[in-house]
């Protein structure tokens, strides 16, 4: 398998599993509905746990343009395969969304709030303050692709990395996630934010891209810093 398939796979997987629990618990007449935030925090950490499991031996299991960015900038990933792993990253995140659509295909017309229907597929800040948004998303998105550097060089018994890193996307979404809904993933937020506005979701309203690019542009800078920062000190 190439190193692309497997990063559109994987974030396929990661936003089928990741936007679907959200349509689960806010979606009206579905059986997980109002599940709460730790119901949404732990299926996104497994979410994430689960492809890195299946494809990390074969691309490294990316499925993140902050981490691709990131490393790249600190020297350990090669600039030249960056767009093979940004491109399977997007149209994975897309493939990933339109499932959830079709998954989920009833309960769009049953829900009447436009913005409910918008947050299954991205983010929204929680207070709309564009700075506050932007450093939230920066400052967890670092501590997330150094938090992954750090588990990368650590001795585990095999197989348990993968499960360290689900754990590290639970605790940032729970102790991180309350101001923006911690995309910390520009693919998992904009590519899905793509298929809320070409997909005939019923009763949908915009998808609010004057707060799209915080999403994508923080978590590539706070990446960066993530990587560098790691990569300088293990």
């Amino acid at each position: 398998m190439s190193n692309f398939m497997a990063e559109f796979l994987g974030t396929l997987i990661l936003v089928w599993l990741g936007d679907g629990v959200v349509a689960s618990v806010a979606l009206n007449k579905s059986k997980g509905k109002d599940g709460g935030w730790i119901v949404v925090t732990l299926a996104w950490g497994l979410a994430v746990a689960i492809p890195v499991y299946i494809f990390g031996a074969i691309s490294g299991a990316h499925l993140n343009p902050a981490v691709t960015i990131g490393n790249a900038a600190a020297g350990n990933f090669a600039w030249n395969e960056v767009p093979t792993y940004l491109g399977g990253q997007m149209l994975g995140a897309i493939a990933g969304a339109t499932l959830v659509w079709l998954t989920y295909l009833p309960h769009w017309k049953e829900t009447e709030d436009k913005a409910t229907k918008l947050g299954v597929f991205c983010t929204a800040p929680a207070i709309r303050d564009t700075k506050a948004n932007f450093l939230t998303e920066f400052l967890a998105t670092g501590l997330l692709v150094f938090g992954l550097i750090g588990l990368g060089q650590a001795e585990m018994v095999a197989g348990i990395s993968a499960l360290a890193v689900g754990l590290l996307i639970v605790v940032i979404g729970l102790s991180l996630g309350g101001p923006t809904g911690y995309a910390i993933n520009p693919a998992r937020d904009l590519g899905p934010r793509i298929a809320h506005a070409i997909l005939p979701i019923a009763g949908k309203g915009d998808s609010d891209w004057g707060y799209a690019w915080i999403p994508v542009v923080a978590p590539i800078l706070g990446g960066i810093v993530g990587a560098l920062l790691g990569t300088s000190l293990f």
